[in-house]
């Protein structure tokens, strides 16, 4: 006797069947009353609501069945769990998969039995309905609808105690982190705005979710009885097949395919389609997820399109040659133009996509068009807002026409750049046509922003140069006054720097300014910047000083101590030092830039004509 293969999610179907506390309970009336239905709807001597457990079936329901459990490996119920359909076993004398059971030569002497599975809302099976004769015979299609509505009822039920089995919070902690795991997925499900579904092996649905539900027309349970094929248009079922047969041999990955699915109004819907395994550690294929996108208003649209152009093009034909002539060469202009050209209609959906375009951001002419730029050219940060804005056809109107504008943009692959853009307007049959001509300025910009660094940074230090510092101290000083806080300059030329410039070259001066630069630059804080003014001269702007002069000489003679330190250069190690000067603004100040870092210098000088490695200021005196 063949035993039952075990279900590819038999550790998490144990878990929540533990977690549900129906085995070994009481008699409940809402389970027998369903047993009760099904022995007298289907006429059958014996009807149970079986679980399957590790090793063991157990009958939390039954009807002319005098034991409460049974072994598995006896049990038809553990063949009905694998399965997508109902199991029916018509003489199970005469299948080999019973032929030899114990329970068909003996006590109860099984020789028909009907058993459709009971699933939880993840589409885990715990159990089945059954019904179970002692002589052969075969269901009807009335008697199979009778069972699989009590089925249906039964399943209503057992996810119901898993909502409160899971709301209780009362699981064992696998089965808490199996209910929190199934109330994720369930939630993904319930919210997503594309469809999901897993998909048996066969083709069956094991779950799927409202939105595909709504897109197609059924309801969960209505799918459970059909497959995929069943609802896919016939011209579709072949390559469908073909794709699904490459990923299940491995040559495949995953498949994308755009095809039409048949509602249960009889209706058509275009959608897409993507489909990944999930295997198990043997590499076999435990079910699929299926991703599925309503894209039938889209294809309507390319279709429309295509029409439209269809149309347009007979109206060219009956023009005159000099007008087709004057439409040929603006084409050819347009679509040879070294600037991207864009047509959209009032919807916002892209009527016009030249070459450059295509070169531009990425996307082929023909999955361009029927789309919206939201979709194609616009940034993923600016998206909702532009969305927002074209539901109430603001963005179009609200954008200045026949100007020069710089706008952010993103390619197909993600990457993202800078266009110069020329948007114009044209009303034509009553409605309003826009035409947009875009310039990729990427590098440009990128340019413009590298001499803008260069022309406020040292090239040697990388720290800023005087135009950046005479920039930045009158706005540390406006910052200075709304505070009440006050700014304070440090100036600071190296002492022994020109000795070693000329005893060990350039090179090694270079060395030491770069070391010298990275010091400044640990020895203040964020907000306090470091400027390289020229040769070995350095300034340091400090701003919201409260304790002024002694919080600036602290700051000071911090980096008087840091420069000291030894720099190791090629062939040996020397030490310099350096003069610090220091001037103030206090808040509300009104002195120039200009005379702050004169009264700074002066200082730093005073410093070096008292012994050098010093500071000095006005408050204390080298």
């Amino acid at each position: 006797m063949p035993a039952a293969p075990l279900p590819p999610d038999e550790l998490d179907r144990l878990s929540m069947l533990g977690a549900l506390d129906l085995l070994d309970s009481p008699p409940e009336p809402v389970f027998d009353r369903i047993t009760r239905l099904a022995s007298r709807l289907l006429d059958v001597p014996m009807a149970m609501f079986s679980l399957v457990d590790a090793d063991r079936q157990y009958f939390k329901s039954r009807v002319g069945m005098d034991d409460d459990q049974s072994p598995r490996e006896y049990a038809f119920c553990a063949h009905a769990i694998g399965m997508t359909k109902p199991l029916v076993v018509n003489d199970a004398r005469q299948d080999q998969r019973f032929s030899d059971n114990p329970l068909v030569y003996g006590p109860p002497n099984i020789r028909f039995y009907a058993g459709v599975p009971i699933r939880t809302t993840a589409g885990l099976a715990i159990g089945t309905l059954c019904a179970i004769d002692t002589r052969p015979r075969e269901l009807s299609a009335e008697e199979a609808e009778v069972l699989n509505d009590l089925a249906t009822i039964l399943t209503k039920e057992v996810q119901y105690r898993e909502r409160l089995a899971i709301a209780r919070e009362q699981l064992e902690q696998s089965s808490a982190v199996l209910g929190a795991s199934e109330a994720r997925f369930r939630t993904i499900f319930d919210i997503a705005s594309v469809g999901i579904a897993l998909v048996a092996p066969d083709g069956g649905w094991i779950s799927v979710n409202r939105a595909l539900c709504e897109l197609i027309g059924y309801a969960e349970e209505e799918l459970w009885g059909l497959t995929f094929q069943q609802i896919t248009h016939p011209d579709d079922v072949a390559l469908d097949l073909g794709l699904l047969e490459e990923l299940s041999s491995g040559r495949r990955t995953q498949y994308q395919m755009e095809k039409r699915y048949i509602r249960k109004d009889g209706s058509t819907v275009w959608i897409n389609l993507n489909v990944s395994p999930k295997r198990n550690s043997l590499g076999q294929v435990e079910y699929y997820v299926s991703v599925i996108k309503d894209i039938d208003a889209q294809k309507r649209a390319q279709q429309e399109l295509t029409a439209l152009n269809a149309e347009l093009e007979d109206r060219v034909t009956e023009r005159t040659a000099a007008l087709r002539a004057s439409e040929a060469r603006l084409s050819s202009v347009i679509e040879n133009a070294t600037d991207a050209y864009i047509s959209l209609d009032e919807t916002g959906l892209v009527t016009a996509w030249n070459r450059q375009a295509e070169e531009t951001f990425g996307w082929p002419r023909l999955d361009a068009m029927g789309r919206g730029l939201d979709e194609l050219v616009v940034p993923p940060e600016h998206r909702e807002r532009y969305r927002d804005a074209l539901r109430g056809c603001q963005y179009m109107r609200a954008v200045p026409l026949d100007e020069r504008l710089e706008l952010p943009a993103v390619r197909r692959d993600g990457s993202t750049l800078t266009v110069e853009a020329r948007i114009q307007a044209l009303e034509l049959e009553g409605g309003t046509v826009f035409s947009a001509f875009l310039h990729d300025i990427t590098e440009r910009k990128q340019q413009e922003a590298r001499r803008d660094y260069e022309s406020r940074h040292d090239a040697l230090t990388g720290l800023q140069n005087r135009r950046a510092l005479m920039e930045a101290l009158p706005i540390a000083q406006a910052r200075a006054s709304r505070s009440g806080k006050t700014v304070g300059m440090l100036f600071i030329d190296l002492d022994g720097f020109k000795a070693v410039n000329d005893s060990q070259g350039h090179e090694a001066g270079d060395i030491l300014l770069g070391v010298v630069a990275e010091r400044l630059r640990a020895g203040v804080r964020r907000t306090d910047s470091v400027f390289r003014l020229a040769g070995d001269e350095f300034t340091v702007l400090l701003e919201d000083l409260a304790d002024t002069f002694d919080d600036a000489h602290m700051v000071a003679e911090k980096l008087i101590n840091s420069i000291s330190e030894p720099v190791e250069l090629p062939g040996r190690a020397v030490r310099v030092r350096a003069s610090i000067g220091i001037a103030l603004d206090v808040s509300g100040g009104t002195r120039q830039p200009e005379e702050l870092l004169k009264e700074a210098d002066h200082f730093m000088y005073q410093a070096k004509k008292a012994g050098r490695g010093r500071v000095c200021s006005s408050k204390y005196s080298c």
